[in-house]
């Protein structure tokens, strides 16, 4: 089964260095003594987790953690949550030889996953182990409940082995009971990603670093992918003719494509300027060319759009299903995004409802709220004020999740 995995991996350019961990590939000096193990697939879940964790690190000091992701993009967050003794991997394949050792090596004693995601012979394994499993930040988006619905009678037994759910919203709490998950398992603890803006920021340094003037207003476009740049650009070149002092900042979703995103930078004839190489380079090199920034790096974008005075959130404008918008509203940034915000429907309902967001539908839509915001930067202001409102209001999910992770938690100390 293995062998056949591995073209798998190949094909999806999924070969990275975590694989023999995946493979279960572990460290032969492990000395972890129960540990408990939090697995966050990528970027967006071990940042919500962030909280979670420092929680149980005080609850349980005499624990060490094991902190598992799929992604290396994730696994890099990770590292910087972990202390001596935890043990940052990937998630082992779910197959069930390979699972079977995977435990036999780390020995967790609670296993908690966050957001929702299925893995059966994980689970089951877990189960016939007597080990407590929990979601945390548990939500069932529409094709997940879809698919799900059509596989109920294979779904429910693995769900009910889990023991506690904790989602974000009431329809998520809904969606499980229609599954066959017993009420009495989920409970109601809101998004914790509303909790993660308990970070430093430099915007000052940050300013200085990009060599931005006083007088001139940034647009930061965080987690793009591939069909919106070109967008972004053109929107850009139009906007420069009337703003000269506005300047753009693009923050693929994958880093790994700045490369071909310099190449479209260029072909828009401005001068592509990556992050880690801004202090090699002048702003004003490359014969007069209007810079256009470009984030090279995982775990930074956080930090500029701290300094944005407009903030683009990438993946609505093509059909990937939208980025989290929480971290710019939080900063009281005015956040756009575009029409495909599947993956983010109820934040972004909640935001459009409280007028603390704007939806745009296309290229033409977003360079003309760009423009309003560059003539009316106080109507800038005011959306940015509401949107950090509001997260402050929706504050408060990570206590509330703990309150009951920590009940069967308990019986491990």
């Amino acid at each position: 089964m293995v062998l056949v995995t591995l073209p798998v991996y190949l094909f999806k350019r999924k070969l990275h260095r975590g694989i023999l961990a995946r493979l279960g590939r572990l460290p032969f000096d492990l000395k972890l003594d129960g540990p408990v193990w939090i697995h966050a697939v990528s970027v967006g879940e071990v940042v919500a987790i962030r909280g979670l964790l420092e929680g149980l690190r005080k609850a349980f000091p005499h624990k060490r953690f094991v902190i598992s992701t799929v992604t290396p993009t994730g696994n890099k967050i990770a590292r910087s949550l972990a202390v001596d003794g935890d043990l940052v991997t990937y998630l082992p394949a779910d197959f069930s030889f390979i699972v079977k050792s995977v435990m036999r090596k780390i020995k967790p004693v609670f296993f908690i996953i966050a957001e929702t995601e299925i893995w059966p012979n994980l689970i089951t394994c877990l189960f016939k182990q007597n080990i407590p499993v929990a979601v945390v930040n548990g939500r069932i988006s529409d094709s997940s409940f879809k698919g799900y619905s059509l596989i109920k009678f294979l779904i429910k037994p693995i769900l009910n082995k889990i023991d506690l759910f904790c989602v974000q919203t009431p329809r998520d709490a809904e969606r499980l009971s229609s599954l066959g998950v017993t009420r009495e398992k989920v409970k109601v603890t809101g998004n914790l990603k509303f909790d993660t803006l308990q970070v430093t920021l430099r915007p000052a340094e940050k300013k200085k670093e990009l060599g931005l003037a006083d007088e001139e207003r940034l647009v930061v476009c965080g987690s793009t992918h591939p069909g919106e740049e070109e967008i972004i650009l053109a929107a850009y070149r139009v906007l420069l003719t009337e703003f000269s002092h506005l300047r753009l900042f693009i923050a693929p979703r994958h880093p790994e494509r700045a490369t071909e995103v310099e190449k479209l930078v260029l072909k828009f004839n401005f001068e592509p300027l990556r992050t880690s190489q801004i202090g090699q380079q002048s702003k004003k090199a490359g014969g007069g060319l209007t810079p256009v920034f470009i984030l090279d790096a995982v775990g930074q974008l956080l930090e500029y759009y701290a300094i944005a005075d407009i903030v683009f959130v990438g993946g609505s404008l093509i059909k990937k299903g939208g980025h989290n918008i929480l971290e710019p509203a939080g900063l009281s940034k005015p956040v756009v995004f575009g029409p495909y915000m599947f993956n983010f429907q109820d934040i972004a309902a909640l935001f459009l409802e409280n007028n603390a967001a704007i939806q745009i539908r296309n290229g033409a839509e977003l360079q003309e709220k760009i423009r309003f915001f560059l003539r009316q930067p106080e109507e800038a202001a005011v959306l940015g004020q509401k949107a950090r409102a509001l997260v402050l209001r929706n504050q408060g999910a990570t206590q509330e999740t703990l309150q009951y992770i920590i009940e069967p938690a308990g019986k491990l100390s």
